[in-house]
């Protein structure tokens, strides 16, 4: 059995104090809101309802861990720029998820969940700007891949990667990763669970 498959709920943190203690290693998932976050760690994961999804968004609020084992952890993040969401609650999150970036010992990497369709907003440029200032690598998922063929897709691959060279050259390089995934047609999975397995060092008891 896969790691991620043992995968299990945690704990719920309104603010960095709640967090479990910062040892181990842990990778937060990360993205707009409906950009398909939920789906995604359900589909890496293979449990149907791990993560909540719901057609309303903005709705995470909380900090969500969720362990793979006594020192590895799945990080879900709130999702962020919808626009209905109060003005407070959204200063709170930027700050609290700015934080979290910059000082949490712990995480080894951000996956960015990106809507094929609308790729790069300001908010997933913030996101990255970021990790570029904490010197934490992103792995960029363009989700939702399905919506497009693959020869579209691959099209809006290489206009993201381009656009990340363009803003951050070198950093972008040495930083960030990029590919095409679908929770629905269940493509990329593999690649995605390979890229957490580096960071998260499976193969390396702890």
């Amino acid at each position: 059995m896969s790691i991620y498959h043992r995968a299990c709920y945690a704990i719920s943190a309104h603010k960095l104090s709640q967090a479990p203690e910062d040892v181990g290693l842990e990778v937060a998932f990360a993205g707009r809101s409906n950009a398909g976050k939920s789906s995604a760690i359900n589909a890496i994961t293979a449990q149907k309802s791990l993560a909540r999804t719901s057609k309303t968004p903005g709705r995470t609020q909380q900090i969500i861990f969720f362990t793979l084992d006594e020192h590895r952890r799945l990080v879900d993040l709130p999702g962020y720029g919808y626009a209905k969401v109060p003005l407070k609650i959204q200063q709170h999150w930027q700050h609290t998820l700015e934080l979290y970036l910059q000082n949490r010992h712990s995480l080894e990497g951000l996956m960015l969940l990106v809507d094929i369709r609308r790729p790069l907003t300001d908010h997933d440029l913030q996101m990255l700007t970021w990790c570029v200032q904490a010197d934490m690598p992103a792995h960029v998922l363009l989700t939702k891949a399905d919506k497009m063929s693959k020869g579209q897709g691959l099209g809006v691959l290489q206009a993201t990667r381009a656009a990340l060279l363009k803003q951050w050259g070198e950093a972008a390089e040495q930083l960030f990763s990029l590919q095409l995934f679908s929770a629905l047609k269940r493509t990329g999975i593999e690649q995605a669970q390979q890229q957490l397995d580096h960071w998260l060092q499976t193969d390396v008891a702890l």
